[in-house]
């Protein structure tokens, strides 16, 4: 057999297929096509001893409707940046402006993107450094039932329902928004994304009503609404929402992350099911700056790489319900990212202002999209083989 392309020699860390070793991963028509050693036979071959091999990373938490919405960033240049493969855009857009989003960013774009629509008729509109507007707060925006329908004749990217609660996104309608998400996602099959701020309404409440197989997002965030008592103990009602099946999200952007919360959610056992950045124009030069940052902090606080791998791959992937992503399985979707740990002392800021000082950070040094190599940093790092 004859592929692609062959990254050969690299440290694999699969967490779909249990995997942390040196071997090759192949590449056709945009699928892996090979997995283990001494592969042989491609157009071309990439020499990525040295450095580490993961599937393709998805930040499930983004803001990438650029130009649309004063949040987006661009999708492409961020893939290049971050080496995040897949997008996961969570409500910028609703049903009033869906159609825009998908033929003005997501088609064009050539590194995925897939989304949570809003339950709000045009998502996240009046988020700027000037200008906040909660779009759930006003509950004439809620549009249930277009949101059906753009929904379901959009499966092919949308993935889910979104919505935002808490005294910032919806004032003080409480739990209304989220009764009217959930409505949604129940018609249309999705799973719902919810998001939590300040109260009302409180982050038990919110747990409570959430469903097996849905997200919630900002998962560790500092008091108000912490998911960790002031004796460092998790919330028992955390505690069962995780053994109903509800996801844990982290979400870091601008307001959503907290040191204190997560060395108390770490200390009890309760790692985060997915990490994300919440990535937008409000937090990407800084505290949450990109995917691999937030995958850095928890490195340094004490998640193993390989945990911290899973719950930026295959966490994210069953949480999309696509498990061809997050995965070098052969005849998984043909993304992945390379990465090294670096060793020093790194400062990191979590959104309260308290800083760590950590002793690792991931970077991101290139990628495979779509079967071929993408937009690394330096590609002469790499240097083609003799096939």
């Amino acid at each position: 057999m004859t592929h692609d392309l062959i990254l050969k020699g690299g440290r694999v860390i699969d967490p779909s297929q249990k995997h942390d070793g040196v071997l090759d991963v192949a590449f056709t028509d945009g699928k892996v096509s090979g997995f283990g050693k001494d592969l042989k036979g491609a157009k071309e071959i990439r020499d990525v001893s040295g450095y580490i091999v993961t599937p393709g990373l998805i930040d499930l938490h983004t803001h990438v409707y650029w130009g649309g919405t004063s949040l987006g960033i661009d999708a492409d240049e961020f893939c290049r940046v971050s080496g995040v493969t897949t997008s996961v855009d969570t409500g910028s857009a609703g049903p009033g402006n869906w159609a825009g989003f998908r033929k003005h960013v997501i088609e064009p774009s050539q590194a995925r993107i897939l989304a949570y629509l809003h339950v709000s008729h045009a998502g996240i509109y009046g988020f700027d450094h000037r200008v906040m507007v909660g779009e759930s707060g006003d509950l004439r925006l809620m549009n249930p039932i277009d949101c059906v329908e753009v929904a379901d004749k959009n499966r092919d990217y949308i993935v889910g329902i979104k919505v935002r609660v808490g005294l910032h996104a919806s004032g003080t309608s409480g739990t209304v928004p989220l009764n009217i998400a959930l409505q949604v996602a129940n018609e249309v099959g999705m799973p719902l994304m919810c998001h939590i701020d300040h109260p009302p309404p409180s982050y038990e409440e919110v747990i409570g009503m959430l469903r097996p197989g849905d997200v919630l997002t900002h998962a560790f965030r500092p008091f108000p609404n912490a998911p960790a008592t002031a004796q460092g103990t998790v919330k028992p009602e955390v505690l069962a929402a995780r053994k109903r099946g509800v996801i844990f999200d982290i979400g870091h952007g601008k307001g959503s992350f907290s040191f204190k919360t997560t060395r108390a959610m770490l200390a009890n056992g309760f790692e985060p099911d997915v990490i994300s950045s919440d990535v937008h124009k409000l937090c990407i030069d800084g505290p949450a700056y990109d995917q691999v940052t937030t995958m850095s902090k928890f490195l340094c606080m004490g998640m193993s790489l390989n945990n911290v791998v899973a719950a930026s791959t295959v966490n994210a992937a069953m949480a999309l319900k696509r498990p061809e992503y997050g995965s070098l399985k052969v005849g998984s979707l043909g993304d992945a990212t390379i990465l090294t740990v670096k060793e020093g002392k790194f400062d990191y800021v979590d959104v309260v202002g308290e800083h760590l000082m950590g002793d690792k950070k991931i970077a991101s040094e290139g990628v495979v999209l779509k079967g071929k190599w993408w937009h690394p940093k330096r590609t002469s790092k790499f240097p083609k083989v003799s096939a």
